[in-house]
């Protein structure tokens, strides 16, 4: 049975909804790309963070494991992604959900 926050960062790709939570204890702004689990059997999921706290710089793609994941709630806003995809994204393994395949293709 999926986390609620499983639910609720599927549910924002499937409707290119933002998400804002709270993750290691920082503040993050994001849109999340794909979700399913990684190596470790954990639900991850890859988001562009686009605003809130970082220790890097920002936009950049980060990768949350689900689990670590606090006050997380859905918003309208305008969709955010990173301008090219250079690597092969190694955050999640078994994938449940891409936008770019089973959302956006489906238009």
């Amino acid at each position: 049975m999926p986390s609620r926050n499983y639910t609720l960062f599927r549910n924002a790709i499937l409707a290119e909804q933002q998400v804002i939570c709270v993750y290691e204890g920082r503040y993050r702004e994001l849109c999340p790309h794909i979700i399913g689990t990684n190596k470790r059997g954990e639900e991850a999921v890859l988001a562009w963070q686009f605003a809130g706290d970082s220790s890097g710089c920002l936009p950049q793609w980060r990768c949350l494991r689900l689990a670590n994941v606090s006050d997380a709630r859905a918003r309208g806003g305008r969709w955010h992604e990173g301008a090219s995809h250079r690597t092969t994204q190694t955050c999640v393994s078994s994938i449940d959900i891409d936008v770019n395949v089973h959302v956006r293709k489906l238009r």
